[in-house]
Order: C-alpha cells, then sequence, then structure tokens
C-alpha cells in the first residue's frame, strides 16, 4: 500500500487550513461592516468600558450589558422614532398633495409665496399658467414627484437598515466588551509575532487613528447638533428633541449636512407667519450651525490623525453605498486608517533605503 510522504501531508494540511480559511470568510463575510464598526465602537468607547468594569467591580459581563443598553438608549431608539416619524411625515405629504393632484392647482399662489423679493412675481406668474393647463402641470409634477418619492423610499429604507445593522452591532459590541481582555491580548501578541515591534507600532498607530476619526466626525455631529437645538428651542420650532438627532445624523453627510434640517425649520417658520424667526432661523443656521464644522472638525481630527475633506466625502458615500447606514461611520475611519499606515510604511521604506554612513 502506497503510503503518503511527508511533503504529501503537509500539502494536504495546508489545503485543509485554505479551505477553513476561505468557509471562515464566507460566513462571516455579509457580517463584515457590523463587525468592523462593533470593533470601532468597542476601540472608542474603550476608556468609559474600562470606568464600568471598575464600577461593577471587575464583572465584565455586567459592563458589557450595561454598556449596550446605553448604546440602545443613544443610537437605536432615537433612530427608530427618527424613522417613524420620517414615514408619518412623508403620509402626511401625500396627504397633503393629493387633492392638489384630484383637483389641480388653486387659482391664486399662497399670499406667502407671491410676498418674496424678486422671484414672487415670477412665481405668480407661472403658478396661473400652471393652473390653466392642467397638461403642463402634470409634466412639471411628474418630473418633480418621481425623483421625490424615490429618494424618500430610499431615506426610509437606509433608516430602516440601519436599525438593524445597529442591532447587530450592539449584539457583537456585548461580546467584544465582555472579553475585551483577551481580544486585546491576541491583537497585540499577533502584531509581534507578524511584524514584531512595527506590528505594536502599527496597532496603536490604528488605535489612535480610529479614535480620532471618529471623535472627529461624532463631536462634529454632535457640536453642530446642539448649536441646532438652541436654535431650535429660541425659535419655538415644535420637535426640538427629535429635530436635534435628525440634525446630529445628516452632520455626518457633507455638502448637504445639518442645511437640510435647518432650513426645512425655517422654511416651517416662514410657513407659520412667523417671518422675523423665520431669518433668525436661517442666520443661525449659517453663521452658527453650519460654521461649527469649519472650527470644531480640524481641532477635534488634528488630535490624532490629519483627515482631507476628499477622504470624508469618498469615504461617507463610497461607506454608505458598500455597508449601508454604517458607511457614514466606517468609511472615512477605514480611507484614513488606510491613508496613515501607507504613510508610515512609505516612511519607514525611504528610512530603511537611506545608506549608512
Amino acid at each position: 500500500m502506497h503510503q503518503i510522504t511527508s511533503a504529501q501531508k503537509q500539502i494536504i494540511q495546508i489545503a485543509i487550513v485554505a479551505l477553513l480559511l476561505v468557509g471562515c470568510i464566507a460566513v462571516l463575510l455579509p457580517f463584515t461592516g457590523t463587525l468592523l464598526f462593533a470593533v470601532v465602537i468597542c476601540v472608542t468607547t474603550a476608556p468609559l468600558r474600562d470606568r464600568m468594569v471598575t464600577f461593577c467591580r471587575g464583572r465584565s459581563h455586567l459592563a458589557a450589558l450595561l454598556m449596550s443598553i446605553l448604546l440602545v438608549l443613544l443610537l437605536l431608539a432615537p433612530l427608530a422614532v427618527l424613522s417613524g416619524t420620517l414615514a408619518q411625515g412623508i403620509e402626511t405629504a401625500l396627504r397633503y398633495f393629493r387633492p392638489m393632484l384630484e383637483t389641480g392647482l388653486p387659482a391664486d399662489p399662497p399670499a406667502w409665496m407671491s410676498n418674496w423679493p424678486v422671484i414672487g412675481n415670477v412665481i405668480d406668474t407661472y403658478w396661473h399658467e400652471l393652473a390653466a393647463s392642467r397638461e403642463e402641470m402634470n409634466n412639471l409634477l411628474r418630473q418633480l414627484i418621481d425623483p421625490t418619492r424615490k429618494m424618500a423610499v430610499a431615506t426610509v429604507s437606509l433608516l430602516g437598515q440601519g436599525l438593524i445593522q445597529l442591532m447587530l452591532v450592539i449584539f457583537f459590541v456585548f461580546f467584544i466588551f465582555r472579553d475585551a481582555e483577551k481580544y486585546a491580548a491576541a491583537m497585540r501578541n499577533g502584531a509581534r509575532k507578524i511584524a514584531g515591534d512595527l506590528g505594536q507600532r502599527m496597532l496603536k498607530l490604528a488605535e489612535g487613528t480610529v479614535t480620532g476619526v471618529m471623535v472627529g466626525i461624532v463631536g462634529t455631529a454632535a457640536a453642530q447638533a446642539l448649536v441646532a437645538m438652541i436654535g431650535y428651542a429660541i425659535a419655538g420650532v415644535p420637535g426640538v428633541a427629535m429635530l436635534t438627532f435628525t440634525t446630529f445624523i445628516f452632520s455626518m453627510v457633507p455638502v448637504i449636512g445639518a442645511t437640510l434640517i435647518w432650513l426645512g425649520a425655517a422654511v416651517w417658520l416662514y410657513d407659520s407667519g412667523q417671518t422675523g424667526w423665520a431669518i433668525f432661523m436661517v442666520l443661525w443656521g449659517m453663521f452658527g450651525i453650519s460654521s461649527v464644522d469649519n472650527f470644531v472638525k480640524p481641532i477635534l481630527i488634528s488630535r490624532t490623525s490629519s483627515l482631507p475633506l476628499l477622504l470624508i466625502v469618498v469615504g461617507i458615500f463610497g461607506g454608505v453605498l458598500v455597508f449601508g447606514f454604517i458607511g457614514l461611520f466606517l468609511g472615512p475611519m477605514l480611507l484614513a486608517l488606510g491613508q496613515v499606515l501607507i504613510r508610515e510604511w512609505l516612511a519607514l521604506t525611504e528610512y530603511e533605503e537611506q545608506p549608512s554612513i
């Protein structure tokens, strides 16, 4: 009987290990984004977790449970309320515009539209043309309603997806926090075995980058939401708490950002006949809410890493396309981490290639 040689045994062992790795990757692939985001949250909130363990007298299970409950209250519950509020708002808007679709536009535009400076007369003229021509109005409505409906459905879908992803994230966070010391020791040992002191240095650098980017993005959004909350309360806008959380979420989106929220509040104030407060809301949004991004974010991020605006924009939109809602946080963090590690590797390579004297 032909016996298997040592070389053949080694090939078989390598093949079994490779198949096992492929199987593990295939199983974990659907959860890659949520696992990465759970790790990011755990790295960022590690000091708070350590204090919680001390408070719980070393009981890591209880500390992990309390941290998970805290994340549910801070992230999951407000996002669930926001999703329900947005869906209700879309339904209310459809009820408002349905009579207009069935009977056509009123003969005259609202007085507040006609009284707008500069463009009021233009709006008044175009309104009468639409009211007189049913076909032209239908063409305009088709051009406006279809994209708006698709965007609204996509937004609600994204928020619903975010709810499911955050539930998984918090589930993973509990187990990571429960055995945080074991995972941290395994990461340090793995980095040391793979690359020695360089591996440990890169691991520490990655931790600082993750913390810096998360603090920069989330801290800036929190600062904008706080300033916005003050403006909403002063102007008397209803639903201050929900508007504040919505501002916090949208503040992480570049270009549009929180402008969509505070400008909507200004329009509501103007439509309610509170012109003075509407002007105040616009000024507060331009010089208060939106300007926070220019001052707070560079200060927060520059403490640990430099994140260019291009990486923020590409990271957020690319992250949302790849990972869904959690890509708002995960995309910029991954790009920033890659940038820092490549920069360090290039600097190390350049140092090693210098001839010794």
